[in-house]
């Protein structure tokens, strides 16, 4: 079922890049990137603090 839920949310931010802007589409991406990151490093520090 979760599979499910997330092929309909790819698809509906797919529809949604597909009819905005390149340069609204590239910020997004870019801010969503810098989120992910964001929390790979709060997580990898989070992981390290707690194996110590």
């Amino acid at each position: 079922m979760s599979l499910l839920i997330a092929l309909v949310a790819l698809s509906l931010l797919a529809g949604a890049a597909v009819h905005s802007s390149l340069s609204t589409f590239l910020i997004a991406a870019a801010a969503i990137s810098a989120w992910l990151l964001a929390f790979g490093v709060r997580e990898g520090l989070a992981r390290r603090k707690h194996q110590q």
